[in-house]
């Protein structure tokens, strides 16, 4: 697959009231986004990216390392993988930020691959491993960064938006500008395009999956259980903080996502 003439434009954003570091607050649902889970070949390379160059902070919940943005916990691991995300049913994560001119100057006096489709809107490609972030900016933004968005390219765009509705919540909608197809949920859209052909599950990938958040994770899983949705394992303590429990979550196109609660460090 090819960068698809990748059309993400810019939504207005739903972190405004989100300071920096927090998980956004949970829907009527209860889910909010959660995390972002990286298994790369350079570990050290890639938390410089995404702390000196993408302005995250590292952070801590008990031993489990992860850096933060509004919106958003990224976790870095060291890991064998298949390929990046491209390819696969999760495409590319998007960041906004409040001056994206002087970050576009950092990222080019750092020689960063910049694939520029307008003033205010294009990718920055990681040191590795096929990682890029999709870049918008937003200066009414009331912090430096936030996370915005995950671009997933399935087949069926109905069945995937409206599967996704129905897990986490969020009402199915359009993006304002470019009309793509999306649901909002606290911390992120997630954005639907059409694929011409059946991409690989996330599993192995650069970008291995997702995670949302939810207020109580026993009441979200029999919740889902209800609708028909089988979890892939029951509820486990981490291994890494105390006050964290996890369960993991495929939808039907291959993307694996980790459920959590007490994630916030």
């Amino acid at each position: 697959m090819s960068r698809m003439n990748l059309k993400c434009v810019f939504l207005v954003s739903a972190l405004a009231g989100v300071a920096f570091g927090q998980i956004a607050p949970p829907n009527a649902t209860g889910v909010s986004m959660g995390h972002i889970h990286l298994y790369v070949s350079d570990v050290a390379a890639q938390q410089t990216f995404w702390t000196a160059m993408m302005g995250g902070v590292k952070v801590a919940n008990g031993r489990l390392e992860m850096i933060q943005f509004p919106g958003l916990m990224l976790l870095i691991r060291k890991g064998e993988i298949s390929g990046g995300p491209e390819g696969s049913i999760v495409n590319h994560i998007g960041l906004v930020w409040k001056d994206l001119p002087a970050e576009i100057s950092k990222w080019k006096a750092a020689g960063l691959k910049i694939e520029q489709t307008n003033a205010n809107q294009g990718f920055v490609d990681g040191p590795s491993d096929g990682i890029r972030v999709e870049y918008l900016g937003d200066p009414t933004l009331k912090t430096s960064v936030a996370m915005h968005h995950i671009h997933l390219y399935p087949q069926d765009v109905p069945a995937m938006q409206a599967w996704y509705a129905k897990l986490l919540g969020g009402a199915p909608g359009k993006s304002k500008v470019g009309g793509i197809d999306s649901i909002e949920v606290p911390g992120v859209s997630l954005l639907f395009s059409k694929s011409a052909t059946k991409l690989l599950p996330t599993v192995g990938r650069s970008l291995d999956h997702i995670g949302f958040e939810v207020k109580s994770l026993p009441e979200f899983l029999q919740r889902i259980e209800a609708m028909g949705i089988k979890p892939d394992e029951p509820i486990r303590p981490s291994n890494f903080s105390p006050k964290l429990r996890v369960s993991f979550v495929t939808d039907p196109w291959g993307t694996k996502m980790e459920i959590t609660e007490g994630l916030q460090p």
